[in-house]
C-alpha cells in the first residue's frame, strides 16, 4: 500500500528585533557623538564622526539583525551624501539642510504610499505597531505632515540662527518634539490595534 506522504506547514519565522536599549543607543549615539564632536572640534569633523556613526550603525544592526531596517538606512544614505557634500565644498550649509531632505524624503514617500494605497509607515515603524488598515492610513497622513513641519521648521532655524544654536536644536529639539508627537498618537493606536503579526519590509 503506498503511503500519501504528509505536507508539514512551516510556521512564519518570527523576525529578530533589537532590545530596547540597544535601539536606543543606535538611535541616539550618532547625534550624541556629534554633538560632542562639534563641541571640540567645529560642525566639519562633527560631519565626519556623524557620516562614520552612522555607517557603524547599520554594520551593528545588520550583524545582529540579519537585516537593515528601511527608516536607518535611508537616513544613512541621506548623511552620507549630504555629509560628502559638506566636506569636500566646505560648506557647513549642506549639512544644515539634511535634516529638510530627510523629512521631506520621508513625507514624500509617504504620501506617494498614501495614493498608490501602500501602507509605506508599516516599513518605516519595522514591525514595531500592528494596526488595521485603517489605522495606518491614518497614522500614514499624520506622520507624513509631521515630518513636512519637521522640514520646515530646520529650515526656520538654520537660516535664523547661528550654527551653534542650530546644533543644539538638532540635538535636543527635534528628538523630545518627535516623542510628544508619537505619544499623541497613542488614542488612534490603541483604538484601531490589532494583535495579528504582519510580514515585516526589511533588506
Amino acid at each position: 500500500m503506498t503511503r500519501t506522504p504528509v505536507t508539514e506547514t512551516a510556521a512564519p519565522r518570527q523576525r529578530k528585533a533589537l532590545n530596547p536599549i540597544v535601539k536606543f543607543v543606535l538611535e541616539l549615539g550618532p547625534l550624541a557623538l556629534f554633538f560632542a564632536a562639534y563641541s571640540r572640534l567645529g560642525i566639519f569633523a562633527a560631519t565626519g564622526v556623524l557620516m562614520a556613526c552612522v555607517t557603524v550603525t547599520l554594520a551593528v544592526s545588520y550583524a545582529m539583525l540579519k537585516r537593515i531596517p528601511v527608516m536607518p538606512l535611508v537616513t544613512a544614505v541621506i548623511v552620507l551624501v549630504f555629509g560628502s557634500l559638506t566636506l569636500i565644498f566646505h560648506d557647513e550649509t549642506l549639512i544644515k539642510i539634511k535634516p529638510t531632505a530627510l523629512y521631506l524624503s520621508f513625507a514624500g514617500a509617504l504620501f506617494a504610499g498614501l495614493w498608490l494605497k501602500k501602507p509605506l509607515l508599516k516599513i518605516l515603524f519595522d514591525g514595531a505597531l500592528h494596526v488595521t488598515e485603517e489605522g495606518w492610513r491614518k497614522l500614514t497622513w499624520r506622520w507624513a505632515f509631521f515630518f513636512v513641519a519637521l522640514a520646515l521648521l530646520n529650515e526656520v532655524v538654520w537660516r535664523t540662527q547661528t550654527t551653534d544654536l542650530w546644533v543644539k536644536f538638532k540635538t535636543f529639539g527635534f528628538l523630545p518634539i518627535t516623542l510628544l508627537f508619537a505619544l499623541a498618537q497613542a488614542p488612534l493606536i490603541m483604538r484601531t490595534e490589532t494583535k495579528q503579526e504582519e510580514p515585516g519590509d526589511d533588506l
